[in-house]
């Protein structure tokens, strides 16, 4: 059912979500959006990629903005570009499963804000997980952009993903994305894929790729021949590494060809323009792992922004010199867990059990929570079985859900909007949601007080004098998170005048230390109270993991040293059981 004969190439450009999701941290201002949307809006893309994935968290987290704001101000904006977001479908931007009529509100009130195309995916392609989400779309009358995750294993094969995008175009998608969020698709599987694709249905596809293992423009020229109707590319400044191919190279190498995009390129060079003085503002988030070439990316299969988190991870706990032995247990965690593909959530979730089994002394000795849910089927069906030995070593003898994960979830909108209402924390309908996605760190930004993060730039330090800073960042999966310091050579970091408390650090009776960095997303008892062994007892949240500590004796608790939203380092004393 393809179509005949050469039809011209349209663009997707991600600018405003994932090239700088990848390379800048997420960290790119609404302001500064604003002036690119302006220029974006001339050129004629097929739709600009600006909202969803990470961009909700990071603008909440540490830009101290609204994303519903932003998309409205792009809206304004962009009058005659449609503007694209990236679904999780039951995850929606978050990184858990949401009852049915929250995902319904998001998709929306997404809408109604100004997303006209949705891209919605599920990490495991478990389709079942994106039908609420699919059907919301469709209902609103919004482009449906269904999204396969591409990965490479033993059960994965142009076959099966042909049967996928069948199976997805009898949901009534408008077009299909080719998602390869790792960059590992080769040029001669974008060809087989997009053809028989297209052989089999007619529907507009798209080819979605990084330039992680430097393949990617290959393979984007091959899916040109096949017969692809969009691809994602971003602007030059913002481009190549972990970000997409440029858009100016593709529009420019088809010029005068039968799949010529229309695009003016001297309409590109003022948007160039305008990108490379927004990244000058930027220069001090850009890593330089992120913006070279990683073939370990063809043998480990992690996006490049979780191979830089690695390195960060490793270098906190003293542990760099065992980067060989995690990234050799990775390819292992993923072939226990059943071959899932590696895109948020699931690549936090098998790099951060890797890092656990390299550090912990022993295979699945620790094990987060979110690995427990994964093997109990809490996140869908996986890819292949997962095996009774693993199984059993995860979660005993608990039951495997084989139901959609989301039918064991009770509508909870109504229930948490009156919780936000309650906590004064409701101004427009959007606050809830924004409630919802994150509890934990909402409740601040809803009510005003959190405070926009300074950009570092990379100037040299007034009279040779370096500045001591009050926190530094890591990298996770392409977002920076902050990392709060305490001490420097024994002194106490103020913020505002106010010092900030040490958390005690070095052996304690009875201490039960922090086993990575991470921020306290719960402690889970009082001081006083009784413990049994095994008990929890505080719930760090790390590379978006959770990762329970329980208590390893009987006994009372006689002092706790840390509050939830607290950052800790590896060793850090959180509290004390006697």
């Amino acid at each position: 059912m393809s179509v005949a004969g050469p039809q011209k190439l349209l663009i997707t450009d991600t600018t405003l979500r994932d090239a700088h999701q990848s390379l800048i941290a997420t960290r790119m201002r609404t302001d500064d959006m604003l002036s690119l949307a302006k220029e974006i809006d001339n050129i004629g893309f097929f739709s600009v990629e600006a909202w969803g994935g990470a961009t909700f968290d990071t603008a909440i987290r540490f830009l101290a903005e609204d994303p519903w704001e932003r998309l409205r101000l792009l809206k304004a904006e962009l009058k005659r570009t449609p503007i694209q977001m990236l679904l999780r479908g039951q995850n929606l931007v978050g990184y858990r499963h949401y009852s049915d009529d929250v995902v319904d509100k998001f998709v929306e009130l997404s809408w109604k804000n100004g997303v006209d195309v949705f891209r919605v995916f599920d990490a495991l392609n478990d389709i079942r997980n994106m039908e609420r989400s699919i059907a919301k779309v469709k209902d609103v009358g919004a482009h449906l952009q269904c999204a396969i995750s591409y990965t490479t294993s033993p059960v994965h094969t142009t076959k099966t993903f042909i049967e996928m995008s069948k199976e997805l175009y009898a949901k009534d998608c408008d077009s299909i994305c080719i998602k390869d969020m790792a960059g590992l698709i080769m040029p001669k599987s974008a060809r087989e894929l997009i053809s028989g694709i297209k052989d089999e249905i007619d529907v507009k596809v798209c080819l979605h790729s990084h330039s992680t293992s430097g393949i990617a423009p290959m393979s984007y020229q091959a899916a040109i021949d096949a017969g692809v109707d969009i691809l994602d590319t971003a602007m030059s400044p913002f481009s190549l590494g972990t970000s997409q191919p440029p858009t100016e190279s593709i529009v420019a190498s088809l010029e005068g060809t039968p799949r010529d995009t229309g695009i003016d390129l001297i309409a590109l060079r003022k948007l160039r323009n305008a990108c490379l003085r927004i990244r000058g503002q930027y220069e001090g988030l850009i890593n330089p792992i992120s913006e070279r070439v990683d073939s370990d990316v063809l043998i480990y299969q992690l996006p490049g922004g979780m191979i830089s988190n690695l390195v960060s991870q490793l270098q906190e706990q003293n542990a760099l010199d065992r980067m060989d032995d995690v990234f050799s247990e990775i390819p292992k965690v993923r072939e226990d867990l059943g071959y899932p593909p590696l895109v948020t959530p699931t690549s936090q979730i098998v790099g951060t059990q890797a890092v656990m089994n390299v550090l912990m002394g022993g295979r699945y000795k620790n094990v987060t929570n979110e690995v427990k849910d994964y093997v109990r089927g809490l996140y869908g069906r996986s890819p292949a079985p997962i095996s009774d030995e693993i199984r059993r070593e995860i979660i005993g003898d608990e039951t495997v859900i084989t139901v959609r994960p989301a039918d064991l979830l009770p509508p909870s909108y109504a229930k948490m909007k009156e919780e936000a209402i309650k906590a004064g924390l409701v101004k427009k309908e959007e606050d809830v949601l924004t409630y919802i996605l994150y509890p934990a760190i909402a409740p601040s930004f809803l009510k005003g007080e959190r405070i926009a993060e300074v950009i570092p730039s990379k100037k040299a330090p007034v009279a040779g004098i370096p500045e001591m800073p009050s926190s530094m960042e890591v990298e996770v999966d392409g977002e920076i998170f902050s990392v709060r310091i305490v001490s420097v050579e024994g002194s106490t970091v103020e913020k505002s005048g106010s010092p900030v408390p040490k958390i005690p650090r070095g052996d304690i009776r009875g201490g039960i230390k922090s086993n990575m960095q991470g921020m306290v997303l719960e402690v889970a008892v009082s001081q006083g109270a009784e413990v049994k062994k095994g008990d929890l007892l505080v719930v760090l949240e790390a590379m978006k993991m959770e990762n329970p500590i329980h208590s390893p004796v009987d006994g009372h608790v006689t002092e706790i040293y840390v509050d939830a939203g607290d950052v800790v380092q590896n060793g850090d004393v959180l509290l004390v059981v006697e």
